[in-house]
C-alpha cells in the first residue's frame, strides 16, 4: 500500500505537469473550440452527417501553418503582428486598423452567441435534474448570463498571462474529455467518416453558410494575430523555435480531434434520426433518448466548458489587438484594458437580454470572421519573405506553398460567405 500511493501521486503529478506545460496553443484551442465551433459542429453533424469533415481538416492544417508562421516571426524578430504590419508594410496602418475592426466585430458578435448558448446550456443541465424550472427560461437564462460575464470580468481584472493560461487549461481539458467520452457512446459509421474527407458542399439551403461558418470558427484570424503576444507572454525567445513549432502542431491536431468528435457525436445520435439542431433545447430533447442522461450531461458539460473557454479569449481580443498596434505589449492592469473589456461584457449580454436564438446568431457571426482572413494571410506572407526582417532564418518553400494554399482557400471561402449572407439577408 505504501508503495502504491507514491506511484499514484507521481503519475498524477506527471499528468498535471503535461497538461500545465501546454504553451500558447491552449489559447488557440480556447479561441477555436468555443460554443461557436461546437454549435457549428453540432448543427453540421445533425444536419449533414460527416459531409463537412474535409472543411474541418483543411481549416486545421492551414491553422497549424499560420500559428507556426506567426509564432516564428515573433520569436525571430521580437515583433508582434499588427505592430509589424504598421511598421513594415505599405498601407500597413490601414490594413492593421481594418483587421482590428473586422476581428473585434466578429469576435464580439460571437461573444453574444457564446454567452447566450452557455447560459442556455447551464439552464438545460439544471432542467434535466430539476424539471420544475420549466416556464421560467427567459429570467433564468438572463440571470445565469449576467452571473457568468460578471465572474469572467472579475477574473480578467486580477489575472495575468499565466493565470489565464491555467484557467483555459482546466476548461479545455474538461471539454476535450467530455466530448471524447461521449464519442465512445455515440458514433457514426466509419464509411461516413471516410466519405466526409471527400470535398463536397451540401446543395441545400444553409449549406454554403455552414461551410463559411466552419472556416470562420476553425481558421480564426484572431488565433494567429494574438499568438505573438501570447508567445511573448509565455517568455519564449528565439531559443524556443522548436518548442513553438511543436506547440502549433499539437494545438492544430487537438482542434481537429475535439471538433471532429463533436461532429461525430451529433452525426451518430441525430443525423440518422432526421433531427437537425436549430435551438439549444434540441440538443437535450434529441440526445437524451439516444445517448442517455449521463452521456447527455457529459456532452452539455463539454459544451459549457467550450463556451467558458471562449469567453476569456473573446473578451481579450480587442484590447490585445489595440495593444499590439500601439506598442506590441499587453498591459492587463491598464485603464484601457479594463474599459474595453467592460464594453465587451455589456455587448455580450445583447442576445440574452433580447431572448434571441443564440445558435442562429452564433453561426451567422462566424461567417463574418472569414472576411478578414485573406488580409491576415497576405500580411504574414509579405513579412516573412522580407529578407531584412528574417535575416539568416530562411522560410522554407513548403511553408510558402502552404501559406499560398491557405490564401486561396480563404478567398474561396470568403466568396462563399458573401453568397451565403446575401441569400440569408
Amino acid at each position: 500500500m505504501s508503495n502504491q500511493t507514491p506511484t499514484r501521486n507521481s503519475f498524477i503529478k506527471k499528468l498535471l505537469g503535461v497538461v500545465l506545460a501546454f504553451g500558447p496553443g491552449i489559447f488557440a484551442i480556447g479561441y477555436t473550440i468555443g460554443t461557436g465551433s461546437v454549435t457549428s459542429m453540432i448543427v453540421a453533424g445533425s444536419t449533414y452527417g460527416m459531409q463537412l469533415l474535409w472543411v474541418l481538416l483543411l481549416s486545421c492544417i492551414f491553422s497549424g501553418i499560420l500559428m507556426f508562421t506567426y509564432g516564428n516571426y515573433s520569436l525571430i524578430t521580437g515583433e508582434t503582428a499588427l505592430f509589424a504590419f504598421k511598421r513594415h508594410l505599405k498601407w500597413g496602418k490601414l490594413i492593421a486598423i481594418l483587421i482590428i475592426i473586422g476581428i473585434s466585430f466578429g469576435q464580439w458578435n460571437s461573444l453574444m452567441g457564446i454567452l447566450g448558448i452557455s447560459a442556455n446550456v447551464i439552464f438545460e443541465i439544471l432542467l434535466i435534474y430539476f424539471p420544475q424550472l420549466a416556464g421560467s427560461e427567459y429570467e433564468a437564462v438572463l440571470g445565469i448570463a449576467i452571473l457568468i460575464i460578471a465572474i469572467m470580468y472579475a477574473l480578467l481584472l486580477v489575472g495575468k498571462y499565466t493565470f489565464f493560461e491555467k484557467i483555459l487549461v482546466i476548461f479545455v481539458t474538461v471539454m476535450g474529455m467530455s466530448f471524447l467520452v461521449s464519442l465512445f457512446m455515440v458514433y457514426p459509421q466509419p464509411i461516413e467518416v471516410v466519405k466526409g474527407l471527400i470535398p463536397s458542399v451540401p446543395q441545400v439551403e444553409g449549406g454554403k453558410m455552414m461551410v463559411a461558418a466552419f472556416v470562420g470558427t476553425t481558421m480564426a484570424a484572431a488565433t494567429f494575430l494574438s499568438r505573438p503576444l501570447f508567445v511573448k507572454g509565455k517568455g519564449w525567445t528565439i531559443e524556443h523555435l522548436k518548442q513553438q513549432k511543436k506547440d502549433a502542431i499539437i494545438a492544430a491536431c487537438l482542434v481537429f480531434v475535439i471538433s471532429g468528435a463533436v461532429m461525430a457525436v451529433a452525426s451518430g445520435a441525430l443525423f440518422h434520426q432526421g433531427q437537425p439542431v436549430t435551438k439549444v433545447l434540441d440538443m437535450a430533447t434529441t440526445l437524451e433518448p439516444v445517448a442517455g442522461k449521463f452521456a447527455l450531461t457529459l456532452f452539455f458539460f463539454g459544451t459549457l466548458s467550450a463556451g467558458l473557454s471562449s469567453i476569456f479569449p473573446c473578451l481579450l481580443i480587442a484590447p490585445i489587438l489595440v495593444a499590439d498596434y500601439q506598442s506590441g505589449e499587453l498591459d492587463t492592469s491598464s485603464k484601457q484594458f479594463k474599459i474595453i473589456t467592460a464594453i465587451a461584457c455589456l455587448f455580450a449580454l445583447i442576445v440574452p437580454i433580447f431572448g434571441a436564438n443564440p445558435i442562429e446568431m452564433q453561426i451567422v457571426s462566424q461567417v463574418f470572421n472569414v472576411f478578414v482572413l485573406p488580409l491576415v494571410i497576405i500580411g504574414i506572407i509579405l513579412l516573412i519573405n522580407n529578407k531584412k526582417l528574417e535575416g539568416t532564418h530562411k522560410i522554407s518553400l513548403g511553408i510558402n506553398i502552404g501559406l499560398m494554399a491557405a490564401l486561396f482557400f480563404s478567398l474561396v471561402i470568403s466568396y462563399n460567405g458573401i453568397l451565403a449572407l446575401t441569400n440569408y439577408f
